[in-house]
């Protein structure tokens, strides 16, 4: 399917970004499944995505993506305009005083926690057992092996969805588990993180630990989104997948991996419609074995193709937009 075209006007013409009408979503996401975005725009940097903002419309709707990693694009695509921005105009990284570190928000979590180890500063080595990049987990409050993104980010550079660029602090984000209560519609550009000092060896030591270990546990190397539900309290995930008789669980290609189970993994051409089913399947299945409910990690965006809605539970509500 394809979106008609938006009616912008000439203020487009001084954009410097790239602007693309139903870019197919799927290219982008690690899932490798999605419809297209009515309009794609990758802003040439924080200036032009202002400008781009304070001129688009109020009334069309503006969602912004990152790597992809821990997205699931539904199959009839986002209307209106999807933001992604680009490693050369957001992918810059700084070395501060008071080991301090500046990054952009289009840089994958890895990258960061190399930078930090080169320049000696420890505290940022849980970002390389985190897929995506920056700017989501700004959003999600991504974290793994006990630290969180809200542990040590100090500040925040935004762009609003009127197009002013404003500084925010970590308490202005509201940080929860996994989530973040920050100025609604703002596009992250750049964030400030505090680490503490530490020799490069020791850190990038840990590093190697830590992805050997991902390796080991996790099928990172699959069409993957990461970690599908969140941990209930006093719970894991995983566990209470396994104890249903859900790992290796399929609908279609969509399949909860056999290393670990509250993986959803796209074996070889499974549909958005698949994954969605496969993961209100094993909500549904969980809630009648344990009496518990679980929570989505994995952002979900999107129209469904008519006939093609996925309900809560597979009998509750459907799912209009993202969760």
């Amino acid at each position: 399917m394809s979106f008609p075209e938006l009616k912008l006007g000439d203020w487009t013409q001084k954009v410097r970004g790239n602007l693309v009408p139903n870019q197919l979503l799927s290219e982008i996401t690690w899932f490798r499944v999605g419809g297209p975005a009515q309009l794609f725009f990758q802003p040439a940097d924080e200036e032009d995505l202002a400008f781009f903002l304070k001129n688009l419309p109020e009334d069309i709707r503006v969602t912004t993506i990152g790597l992809g990693s821990n997205l699931l694009i539904r199959d009839g695509g986002l209307d209106g305009v999807v933001i992604r921005l680009s490693a050369r105009g957001f992918g810059n990284v700084e070395v501060l005083d008071r080991h301090r570190l500046r990054v952009g928000t289009a840089l994958p979590d890895a990258r960061v926690a190399t930078a930090a180890a080169n320049a000696g500063i420890d505290g940022l080595t849980f970002y390389s057992g985190i897929p995506g990049g920056i700017g989501g987990a700004l959003y999600m409050n991504a974290g793994c092996y006990g630290t969180e993104t809200r542990d040590r980010v100090v500040e925040l550079r935004a762009v609003t969805r009127q197009g002013e660029i404003v500084n925010l602090t970590n308490g202005d984000m509201g940080y929860l588990y996994r989530k973040s209560n920050g100025p609604r519609g703002a596009v992250f550009t750049s964030a400030v993180y505090q680490g503490v000092p530490g020799e490069p060896e020791a850190i990038k030591a840990a590093m190697k630990e830590i992805t050997e270990r991902r390796e080991a546990t996790q099928p990172i190397r699959s069409k993957t989104g990461g970690s599908t539900f969140k941990n209930p309290d006093g719970h894991s995930s995983w566990r209470l997948i396994d104890d249903a008789g859900l790992r290796g669980f399929k609908v279609g290609d969509a399949q909860m991996s056999e290393l670990h189970c509250n993986f959803m993994l796209n074996t070889d051409a499974a549909s958005a419609h698949d994954l969605e089913t496969l993961g209100e399947t094993v909500r549904n299945k969980v809630r009648a074995k344990s009496g518990i409910e679980l929570r989505w990690e994995i952002r979900r965006m999107g129209h469904f193709p008519p006939g093609r809605e996925v309900r809560e539970f597979l009998d509750g509500d459907v799912f209009t937009g993202a969760v």
